[in-house]
């Protein structure tokens, strides 16, 4: 990541205390290299200064602001991309491709939500969202025509190509290709869809396996020509693997998160799963707001491990879950993501969404005096540390906070009964 590493100054704003060295630009054969950043924050408060800039630059890509469209259904065909786009989203990430769409076979219903009210119930705000579908189902050749008119009619709109492909080198050399060649302005591979031809290894059946990860990587990077980020499943033990893995073979930027394997639920009438498919179901990907807190838990994970390994080196981060606010998205770019994914957050709300999300984020930055999204992002991510640290650090303002109140703080402290041991409280040798 352009330089996570931070340094502590002094400053009138308590929230914007530090800077951010930048690190040197890295040059990739035909890959666009990232700005570096330096980060300070506005001494001056007054919130009517100039409209704070939300456009961020990733992996050479400018984007008028950090918000993307997830790959997903919001990024299905042409029609949505387009509309998308129009709406003012910073970039679009079309659903996955294949090479063989015929094998993917969706089925309907593919979706269930989950309430905060009881189980089963129609009310309630909507905290949960869980899917079973799969990657696109439409032929490869229909994406990739998609694909072309869109650069043609958008071109300096980013447009980035979601792909997923067998354990096969010469199929994976194939797609890239193909998919290069529509004029897309870079790749996001799916290695963490959760549900869906695991047997063929695919998905997140690369992704749980960094051995696996590491081979596969090492074929894109040596065919691509265009930034490549590895989106990263949840469903492991330890994100920081995998996304080591895949930075080290070559991908200019991480995606996380995917969604989350899990169980919506049983209907207690019908005694069935949902999503309820002819009477059965399967596992699926969970996501919305009830997966916000694990997404900023793995993100911030990933983030301090590329803060430590890889601080000199032109790396992005791509924040995804939950985000349905700007504050949400806020929290994201706190952690040290160069940009905030949205998908459910759009099939819940609509692509006119992102002006709320750029609204919200902009009251952020003014309630902070920040001018730019470089002024604060990754600034929290040095206030994490370990339990056994919290300890320590809490022990010592204790021990801090008595020494203050040795002594008599004012005359009228004296006791007369204990006056020798007043008088020697205030003794400094």
């Amino acid at each position: 990541m352009a330089s996570l590493s931070l340094t502590q100054i002094r400053g009138n704003n308590p929230v914007a205390e530090f800077a951010r060295t930048r690190s040197p630009q890295l040059g990739f054969p035909l890959r666009s290299s990232r700005v570096g950043f330096r980060v300070f924050a506005s001494e001056s408060s007054n919130s009517k200064g100039p409209e704070p800039d939300l456009s961020v630059n990733v992996n050479g890509l400018h984007m008028p602001n950090p918000f993307v469209i997830g790959s997903g259904p919001p990024g299905t065909n042409y029609t949505v991309m387009k509309r998308a786009f129009d709406e003012g989203w910073g970039a679009v990430i079309a659903k996955t491709v294949s090479l063989d769409a015929a094998k993917v076979k969706n089925v309907t219903p593919r979706y269930a939500k989950l309430r905060a009210d009881a189980n089963g119930s129609p009310k309630g705000q909507i905290i949960g969202w869980e899917n079973i579908e799969l990657i696109s189902d439409r032929p490869l050749e229909t994406m990739l025509k998609e694909f072309k008119q869109l650069k043609e009619e958008y071109p300096d709109s980013i447009l980035i190509a979601s792909i997923m492909e067998e354990y096969n080198k010469a199929g994976w050399e194939e797609l890239i290709d193909r998919v290069e060649q529509t004029g897309v302005d870079a790749f996001e591979i799916n290695f963490s869809c959760p549900h869906g031809m695991p047997e063929r290894k695919m998905g997140a059946a690369v992704g749980q396996d960094c051995a696996l990860l590491e081979e596969v990587c090492g074929w894109i990077n040596a065919k691509a020509t265009i930034p490549v980020w590895a989106k990263m499943t949840p469903n492991v033990t330890d994100i920081t693997q995998p996304a080591r893995v895949a930075l080290s073979s070559g991908c200019e930027g991480v995606s996380a998160i995917n969604t989350i394997m899990s169980v919506m639920g049983i209907n207690l009438t019908t005694l069935r799963p949902e999503p309820c498919v002819e009477g059965y179901s399967t596992p699926g990907g969970y996501s919305s707001k009830a997966v916000h807190p694990i997404a900023l838990a793995k993100v911030m994970s990933i983030a301090k491990m590329m803060k430590s390994e890889f601080a000199n080196k032109d790396l992005s981060l791509s924040g995804i879950g939950g985000v349905e606010t700007g504050g949400d998205a806020a929290e994201f770019l706190l952690l040290g993501a160069n940009s905030v994914q949205v998908c459910t957050g759009v099939m819940m709300h609509g692509y006119g969404v992102v002006k709320k999300l750029c609204s919200e984020l902009k009251d952020f930055m003014r309630q902070h005096n920040f001018s730019s999204i470089e002024d604060f992002r990754g600034a929290s991510l040095e206030y994490f540390t370990t339990h056994t640290d919290l300890v320590r650090r809490q022990q010592e303002a204790i021990l801090q906070r008595k020494a203050v109140k040795r002594g008599l703080q004012s005359d009228k402290d004296w006791t007369g009964d204990g006056f020798v041991k007043e008088t020697e409280s205030m003794v400094s040798n």
